[in-house]
């Protein structure tokens, strides 16, 4: 690890002599990837320090433990400079482990109700609106790509970008299978159900991203339409496009421009094509798989709302939390620096 870590400090100082060069922004594009890299390997140059600092006063502590006069001050001195350095080599194994070259991405959501008819629609409504005001919080915007709602205010299907740095990193732990228990509006027994609605996230991608042939798409426009198929347009704009070789279907009713549909129906496709093409990769490579709590698969259990109890909990790091409000209010950084942690700690497992 100690050579990797003089690797990493090496380029860092030789990434921050060229950017003081006065040519270095003749290039911009250039220039804003090696800045990018510099600054991705800051926290680790600085955690390198400050290791090395550690381990520099645990010397000079063993040194003046000779005199006696100084011996018990030099002894508490060389334990904290110990528990220092002990942490921050676990923090520097963390920091070396190979990064999700899509952690900065955007991100596509799509929600789906699942088993429970009506009341997995408003779940579904409940997951939306959580994700929503999540996105609000962290500074991300959201961009609807379709929202199929039903009469009593539920959603059969909500498809939508979480556009903001970073999003991928936190939303890439919320694919698959969410449960719900709850007493619904519409029980007049007052008897609790449980229902589903699954969440499936992808990192978002360009048509540059992913090659994609025209002559494999086929196109095609049909009218916007609401709750109960009341139009919300009078014109063809919603854009439907079938991709014939893996018979991938995605679709975009959300903006009035044909033009604008279609473009925003290519960046879900890319993303669909690349999910495909990674779990392709993942299969066919020995010794790779999955993690327990990394992107989850979405026929998988991940999570249970259970209203009545005020609680939710998450079955991959078994964390029950018991503040159901906040979290269907956008409280869940807690639930993801758990998965986040989890993941790390099976990463540095099979690395080891």
């Amino acid at each position: 690890m100690l050579d990797k870590l003089h690797a990493v400090a090496n380029r860092y100082e030789e990434l921050c002599a060229k950017s003081e060069q006065p040519d270095f922004y003749n290039d911009p594009k250039q220039a804003a990837r090696l800045l990018r890299e510099k600054n991705d390997l800051e926290p680790i140059v600085e955690a390198f320090h400050s290791y090395n600092a550690a381990l520099r006063e645990m010397e000079e502590a063993l040194e003046l433990m000779s005199e006696p006069d100084m011996k018990e001050f030099c002894q508490e001195t060389y334990q904290q400079a110990k528990t220092s350095s002990e942490d921050l080599y676990r923090q520097l194994q963390i920091l070396l482990l190979p990064k999700d070259p899509n952690d900065e991405k955007s991100v596509i959501v799509e929600i789906r109700g699942g088993v429970g008819g009506e009341e997995s629609a408003l779940f579904a409504h409940s997951l939306f609106r959580m994700y929503s005001m999540y996105a609000t919080q962290k500074g991300w915007s959201i961009e609807l790509l379709t929202y199929n709602d039903t009469e009593l205010g539920g959603v059969k299907e909500a498809d939508f970008i979480i556009r903001g740095r970073g999003a991928w990193s936190r939303m890439k732990y919320e694919s698959g299978v969410h449960r719900v228990q709850r007493v619904p509006e519409t029980e007049s027994g007052g008897r609790v159900h449980t229902s589903t609605a699954t969440v499936a996230v992808l990192p978002e991608m360009e048509e540059v991203d992913v090659q994609i042939n025209p002559a494999d798409i086929e196109m095609q426009v049909y009218r916007a339409s609401g709750a109960g198929g009341q139009h919300v347009n009078k014109t063809s704009s919603a854009v439907r496009l079938i991709h014939k070789p893996s018979g991938i279907v995605v679709a975009c009713q959300e903006e009035r421009s044909q033009v604008q549909n279609r473009e925003k129906c290519m960046r879900l496709l890319a993303s669909k094509l690349y999910e495909i093409e990674q779990e392709r990769l993942e299969s066919e490579t020995a010794g790779m798989r999955r993690s327990q709590v990394g992107t989850g698969m979405r026929n998988e259990r991940i999570r249970t709302y259970n209203f009545t109890q005020g609680r939710v909990t998450d079955h991959r790091v078994g964390l029950t939390l018991y503040k159901i409000d906040a979290i269907m209010d956008g409280a869940i950084d807690e639930i993801i620096d758990a998965l986040a942690t989890a993941d790390q700690a099976e990463k540095l497992k099979n690395a080891q």
